[in-house]
């Protein structure tokens, strides 16, 4: 019971993420639970499981407050099902152990990205061009898919930057467009998996932990969309992400004691400095725009 209400904060906490910046629920979920001993394909199985409910939440609160561009939805939705189910069957039909220093390099490198996405683009303020094409959407929606099932995560920091750095498509519709578009992507991985694990392969209790948590976390994550500091929460989210798979990645090699724990140590450290320099950036870029800088949330 207690690791079931550890799971359902987990949860909790990467549906606040991921419902705030469009990304990092599965990459977050599925990094703690690759951390806990779960293989690889038995943690994406339980988060995509966790996420067809999830997504559903997310998707409805961010519909009701004007947050979703359904012609996106439409167009990107469908191949990112049809990847996610690739992902899944070729992730269930290769060894755990062998996948899981891979599985963690792939999320180490999300984790980087969300990073990078959120502290050196994040001052930038988008032109708003118009929408992008089919020929542009489907290709995309295909790929973060198969990199979703694969990597137990990667729907979100895929699609969601790749659609925000075409400056196409206010950022709250992009976010909201891609948890919206979510649900078909985790109802496909979902498929992939039930059948290439069978449900003795999936553990529906975890799943089941993570999606009361999430359900919790969605109508505030819509909401929070338009008023916290995405920077701030992406650089957060993606530095917790890139130490756990470090971690990961070092136990594969052997790594333990005190050669583990003082590279785990330093990555504490810089990533403790970037969050307080990335709240200096936030404060002084609303000061420089003329607004209050209380804490890092948005006037």
């Amino acid at each position: 019971m207690q690791n079931l209400l550890i799971l359902g904060v987990v949860g909790l906490i990467a549906q606040l993420v991921d419902g705030s910046l469009g990304m990092a629920y599965g990459v977050t979920s599925s990094t703690l639970l690759l951390t806990a001993g779960i293989t690889p394909a038995a943690a994406s199985a339980a988060v995509h499981f966790s996420e067809i409910g999830t997504t559903l939440a997310s998707g409805f609160s961010h519909h009701k407050l004007g947050n979703v561009d359904w012609r996106t939805v439409r167009i990107i939705a469908i191949p990112g099902g049809i990847g996610a189910f690739a992902g899944a069957t070729f992730l269930s039909n290769i060894d755990g152990d062998l996948a899981k220093p891979w599985v963690a390099a792939l999320l180490l490198g999300l984790g980087l990205y969300v990073m990078w996405r959120f502290l050196v683009l994040g001052g930038r303020r988008p032109v708003y061009r118009g929408r992008e094409s089919g020929r542009f959407l489907a290709p995309l929606g295909l790929g973060a898919g198969i990199m979703d099932a694969i990597g137990g995560g990667g729907w979100g920091p895929v699609g969601t930057t790749t659609l925000l750095s075409t400056g196409r498509l206010e950022p709250r519709k992009v976010v909201g467009s891609i948890d919206a578009s979510e649900f078909i992507v985790a109802l496909g991985g979902s498929v992939g998996f039930l059948l290439a694990l069978g449900g003795q392969g999936i553990n529906f209790g975890i799943a089941l932990a993570l999606l009361a948590g999430g359900v919790v976390a969605a109508p505030f994550a819509a909401w929070l969309v338009r008023h916290m500091a995405p920077r701030v929460l992406g650089v957060a989210a993606g530095g917790l992400i890139v130490i756990t798979n470090v971690r990961t990645i070092l136990l594969a090699f052997g790594l333990k004691d005190a050669p583990l724990l003082i590279p785990l140590l330093v990555l504490l450290a810089g990533w403790v400095l970037l969050i307080a320099w990335t709240v200096r950036l936030e404060r002084a870029a609303r000061r420089a725009a003329g607004a209050a800088p209380v804490g890092v949330a948005a006037a």
